[in-house]
């Protein structure tokens, strides 16, 4: 290394050297600049009541309306950055998933592992209502999105393609597949009327 260069590097780390200007000046117009876009940013978040897309993917509540889904259809509506499914059974789906027979078949029938089932939801629908399934649509295994076959003769199922797990119209999984749990039921409360359901928030404003 050249005398230069030393002389150079031990100037940059006596700390008894005054302060570099140009370095003085950088963070100084760093700063303003900052500050200048912060003001630009804050003035149209102020003027606008409505979420941002930000604050839906941060968590705010979001309402989907679910007297348009006819029975036998799902829909997806985002919410913190994750799919969440509204089904609407028909009745011959509501019926398979009634019984010994079928509970014998599932890992947890009852939903009784906990942090994912809503006190609301364990019952053999895992729902506020038998006709409208409402969960995560995420693989509680790695995290893929499992494919909804919803024409089976069973009534049909969730099947993901990543590694073979299966979950039941209510979203508890089957038995001897890798996904450990059943399908997460967020926080969702039904509008006074019944025709669109509140993703995000449950009858105690809790998310």
């Amino acid at each position: 290394m050249s005398q230069d260069q030393s002389q150079f590097d031990d100037n940059r780390s006596d700390v008894n050297l005054p302060p570099d200007p140009s370095r003085r000046m950088w963070v100084t117009t760093t700063c303003a600049v900052g500050g200048a876009a912060a003001v630009a940013t804050a003035v149209p978040f102020v003027g606008s009541f409505a979420p941002s897309a930000k604050a839906r993917a941060a968590g705010a509540p979001v309402e989907m309306d679910v007297s348009s889904i006819p029975p036998g259809q799902l829909r997806t509506v985002e919410w913190r950055g994750k799919p969440v499914w509204v089904l609407h059974r028909t009745p011959e789906q509501i019926k398979a998933l009634e019984g010994q027979a079928h509970d014998e078949l599932l890992a947890d029938p009852n939903s009784e592992r906990p942090g994912f089932t809503p006190p609301y939801a364990q019952n053999e629908y895992r729902s506020r209502k038998p006709e409208f399934f409402v969960a995560v649509g995420i693989c509680t295994h790695l995290g893929c999105s499992p494919t909804p076959q919803l024409g089976a003769a069973n009534g049909g199922d969730f099947f993901c393609p990543c590694h073979g797990s299966r979950f039941d119209l209510a979203g508890r999984v089957y038995k001897n597949v890798p996904a450990p749990d059943n399908l997460e039921v967020p926080p969702y409360q039904f509008s006074a009327d019944g025709s669109s359901v509140i993703i995000g928030v449950d009858e105690n404003n809790q998310a």
